[in-house]
């Protein structure tokens, strides 16, 4: 049964889809001549869930879902109006599209029924726009927030470092019948506090009692360089009844399309991870839901969580954050830990370990041990770095998935905890291998860790784990591995290295992956830290994705750590390496899946004797495409669309002149200053033309004419001096 907090907090789903929403008054007015409003900067996101909080303006959430990017409460007596980018309260922004009418349309309808309302602006120079729209308004300095309020109606702030003294002023300034126009970049704010949840920005706590809150999540533009208005709000872009119309659907109530929930899931998912802390009522709720469903929220890829199940993906994603914010002591187990990333042993025993840390290397520092889920672990620090700005880990797998629509796991993890004190003490409801994170130019040096808490897990590090250490490691309890060297981390499930005799000769040869892909992109092989890959049920995007780690599906786990299986080449694993060298000087529009792939095409050669249609099979046929490409026209578009023909050209490149070009090219542009770097696209391709010319001692101005890649006629024309080159029997070729 719906308790009576949010009978009351929610609107019936049946209004929800039947009748106009009850703030439709309150946003007319807001909304009275706006049709687009600008996108300053990179604008954040907002969730209004409270009975009398609404959206005023949305921004594209993915799909058909929207979010609020400008929202606005009642709250008593008082009136909010929150804007998702402090560049709101510039007086440049005023000037976009109808941001101006918004904006005085926002601060009349929060100074009430004051008809020649004071305003006070704080934290930007909204005021002379103010007044030259006939509203009388003055500049207030932040630190003299609290002892200014007097005789205002209402307060503009895009100040979101204001001290408790003044949001406790401002509290009482709404309480007292006033209204506040304030404008936050959430995500902005969290990166600034070192990831800090946003739920701690001040201007958060003043306007969470009235239901709304700053996201921590980017905003997708809806119309040219900002956002569409005009229209009132849908029903279910209110979280308040986006969580009502689940709930209704999940209980047989009709009327909701798949995409209204999916709608609803979206707007209901944005307000649970700003929902305060004090929102106990309804924590305690959704907290009955989860109980009342929670077989369902066990996700796996035999019975995923599909679009469909909308409700209870919500119910899992609190569950998340509500586990997120206990203390470790706290911290549950939840089930979905069984199915992944995988249950510890009910008779592991824990283990006390002391590490050498060495700080000049940043990122993840392994150190074989696992959490196991709702455990926790503490991990001891010298006092000095206690303030370094460390942080630990708890899971490999930092792909978080609410985006797709399919969850064959939970949808976050992972867990990063930092190092604030000498002593921490952390828990993670999945569990994880744990890492501590060591910040880029930490001046620690090698210092040292105890751990307790923690279970065993395999973990080989080439020329540190002797071979019988590692028979008897193969087999720890913790239900992922790590083999590693000081190039490369491979982070898989244990269970495919339990038979695994040899790892030395496996991670020489990945070592030898590395250093092919330095030599080609002309760097030290002895890198600043190792890179990483790591295998995962699923991933954020694609089937393989580059960076801090290589991200891969299961599937790729046990070829990563077959010796005999790399030795044959692996296209997909090197083209994320690839990726993780790629430099944007010389990856022009339409190149970013093909540069990476002369990674692929280098170490399948070098390292696996590969000729290049041995090593993807779409190149087999690459002579006779090349041709036709050329001959039909050479359609520019259809090449960068392309990214295996695209490479064809490279690669024919590759065949006349060898790998060196390339290495003396690339090498030439990590040494450019700056001011001699490519902005343009044009002058990527200018440069690139220019570059690899000089570096093949040919003019192949001509050669990429023929092929469709446009330059321009001075980069053609500084290379005169240089004899033309085109392959034998190539179209174009005199």
């Amino acid at each position: 049964m719906r308790s009576a907090f949010v009978l009351a907090m929610l609107f019936a789903a049946t209004a929800a889809s039947a009748d106009p929403p009850p703030w439709e008054a309150d946003a007319k007015v807001l909304l009275e001549g706006v049709k687009e409003i600008a996108g300053p900067g990179v604008p954040g996101t907002i969730a209004a869930w409270g009975a009398k909080a609404f959206p005023v303006v949305l921004a594209g959430a993915g799909g058909d879902a929207h979010v609020p990017v400008v929202a606005a409460a009642r709250l008593g007596r008082g009136r909010i109006v929150a804007f998702a980018h402090d560049g709101y309260g510039s007086a440049a922004a005023q000037e976009k599209g109808d941001t101006g009418t918004l904006m005085v349309n926002a601060v009349r309808w929060a100074a009430g029924t004051a008809r020649a309302p004071k305003i006070g602006v704080v934290g930007s120079d909204l005021a002379t726009f103010l007044g030259a729209k006939g509203l009388d308004a003055a500049k207030i300095e932040g630190s003299k927030v609290a002892l200014s309020l007097g005789g205002l109606d209402a307060v503009c702030v895009f100040d979101c470092e204001l001290g408790p003294a003044a949001i406790d002023a401002l509290d009482r300034f709404i309480a007292d019948g006033n209204g506040v126009v304030a404008g936050v970049t959430g995500w902005g704010w969290s990166q600034v506090h070192g990831g800090a949840d946003v739920r701690g920005n001040a201007l958060n706590r003043l306007v969470a009692p009235a239901g709304l809150g700053w996201t921590a999540d980017f905003a997708k533009k809806t119309s040219g360089d900002g956002f569409a208005a005009g229209e009132i709000p849908g029903a279910m872009t209110h979280a308040g009844r986006a969580i009502e119309a689940l709930e209704a659907s999940a209980e047989g109530e009709s009327g909701f399309s798949p995409a209204d929930l999916a709608r609803a899931s979206v707007s209901a998912i944005a307000a649970v991870l700003v929902l305060p802390a004090g929102a106990s009522d309804m924590r305690a709720h959704l907290a009955m839901l989860a109980r009342d469903r929670a077989d369902r929220l066990v996700p796996t890829e035999k019975a995923p969580l599909r679009a469909a199940d909308a409700l209870d993906r919500f119910l899992l994603t609190a569950q998340l954050e509500e586990a997120r914010l206990q203390p470790p002591d706290k911290v549950p187990a939840l089930p979905g830990a069984t199915a992944f990333p995988g249950a510890v042993p009910k008779d592991a025993r824990g283990v006390e370990r002391d590490f050498a840390i060495d700080a000049g290397i940043p990122g993840w520092q392994s150190t074989g041990l696992y959490v196991p889920a709702g455990q926790p672990v503490t991990v001891t620090v010298p006092e000095a770095a206690a303030g370094a700005k460390l942080s630990l880990r708890i899971g490999a797998h930092t792909d978080t998935i609410f985006h797709l629509d399919v969850w064959p796991r939970a949808p976050d993890v992972s867990s990063e905890i930092p190092v604030t004190a000498a002593k921490t003490v952390a828990a993670s409801p999945f569990g994880g291998l744990l890492y501590l994170v060591i910040p880029e130019k930490c001046a620690l040096g090698t210092f040292s860790i105890h751990v307790s808490g923690a279970v065993e897990a395999p973990y080989y590090v080439l020329g540190k784990t002797t071979l019988d250490s590692w028979k008897r490691l193969r087999g720890a309890p913790g239900p992922w591995a790590e083999l590693g060297s000081s190039k490369v981390i491979l982070t898989v499930p244990s269970s495919c290295i339990r038979d695994l005799d040899d790892p030395k000769s496996l991670m020489e040869f990945w070592d030898r992956v590395l250093d092919a892909a330095a030599d080609l992109a002309t760097i030290p092989k002895e890198r600043k830290r190792p890179e990483r890959y790591v295998a995962d049920v699923e991933i954020s995007a694609g089937y393989m994705h580059s960076g801090y780690p290589i991200m891969t599906h299961l599937d790729a786990a046990p070829r990563m750590v077959s010796l005999a299986t790399m030795e044959k080449g692996d296209w997909g694993l090197f083209h994320e390496l690839g990726h993780n060298h790629q430099q944007p000087d010389w990856t022009f529009e339409g190149t970013g899946e093909v540069t990476c792939n002369l990674w692929s095409l280098y170490i399948s050669e070098t390292l696996c004797n590969l000729k290049p249609e041995q090593a993807h099979e779409a190149l087999k046929d690459r002579e006779k495409r090349s041709r036709e490409h050329c001959r039909n026209g050479a359609d520019y578009a259809k090449w960068k669309k392309d990214p295996f023909l695209a490479l064809m050209m490279y690669l024919q490149l590759k065949e006349q002149f060898g790998w060196q070009p390339f290495k003396e090219a690339f090498a030439a542009y990590r040494a450019l200053p700056a001011a001699e770097r490519p902005l343009t696209d044009q002058q990527q391709r200018d440069q690139w033309l220019v570059r690899i010319s000089r570096a093949a001692k040919k003019d192949l101005g001509p050669f990429f004419d023929v092929w469709g890649v446009p330059t321009s006629a001075e980069s053609r024309e500084s290379l005169k001096k240089l004899p033309r080159w085109m392959p034998l029997d190539f179209p174009g070729r005199k």
